[in-house]
């Protein structure tokens, strides 16, 4: 399968609403249609940051509003509640996260081929993580661990994302296809690991520490591919 036929199914099975057949056709809709969507996407923008600077108790709709000097009544046109506008953000970071990882990873496939696929969609990863989208993302994971009503909202999203990922990601490595438990354990370990080195890099406050043990991630995942080959020939 091509890969910009992959990236569209994933992300249509994501999010259909924002992707696909689901999307409006940007170039017909009505000129006010078409405002409101640029404010809500404003307001939404708007939100991440508020996410990402002050974590979740700043995302507020009241801190959105004064960010971009909207009336709180042009603010609860577009989401009445914080839940409203915590749903959109968490829908927002979901899609985004995987569109510029498979953006990302399929780019570096083509332009890097006869690289090992598994350390490039390593190191795809890696960078996908230090995006503004990803940072959000784990705000809400975390504060998600203590906060219900959060979690009502953010867990379906982020066991959605996983399981549309799950279920395509043996198109994307197809040498993998006879060994789908490895690549799961692939998936799984790097998204941990990655995850796990945001959160330490405060502590480890060294470029190459964090590099090194990057490093040694991608060069684990791929010996692992390597090392399940031999069971599959003959």
């Amino acid at each position: 399968m091509k890969a910009q036929s992959l990236q569209d199914r994933m992300l249509c099975a994501l999010m259909p609403e924002l992707h696909g057949e689901g999307a409006q056709d940007r170039a017909s809709e009505k000129w006010q249609q078409r405002k409101s969507a640029l404010m809500r996407e404003r307001l939404v923008s708007a939100a991440i940051d508020r996410l990402v600077e002050n974590g979740y108790p700043g995302l507020t709709t009241a801190a959105v509003a004064a960010a971009c000097e909207v009336s709180r009544g042009a603010m609860h046109h577009h989401f009445q509640t914080r839940m409203e506008l915590v749903a959109a953000v968490v829908d927002h970071v979901v899609y985004h996260r995987m569109r510029t990882f498979l953006a990302d990873y399929f780019d570096a496939v083509e332009r890097r081929c006869d690289e090992p696929m598994i350390e490039l969609a390593c190191e795809a990863h890696w960078r996908s993580v230090q995006t503004r989208d990803y940072a959000a993302w784990l705000e809400l994971a975390l504060a998600a661990r203590t906060d219900g009503e959060l979690a009502a909202i953010f867990e379906p999203a982020a066991r959605r994302y996983d399981a549309v990922w799950t279920s395509e990601m043996i198109e994307a490595f197809p040498q993998w296809r006879e060994d789908w438990e490895n690549l799961k354990l692939a998936h799984d370990f790097t998204s941990a690991i990655h995850a796990g080195m945001l959160l330490h890099q405060p502590i480890f406050a060294s470029e190459p520490r964090m590099d090194r043990l990057r490093r040694f991630a991608a060069r684990t995942m791929q010996e692992l591919a390597e090392s399940s080959r031999p069971r599959h020939a003959g």
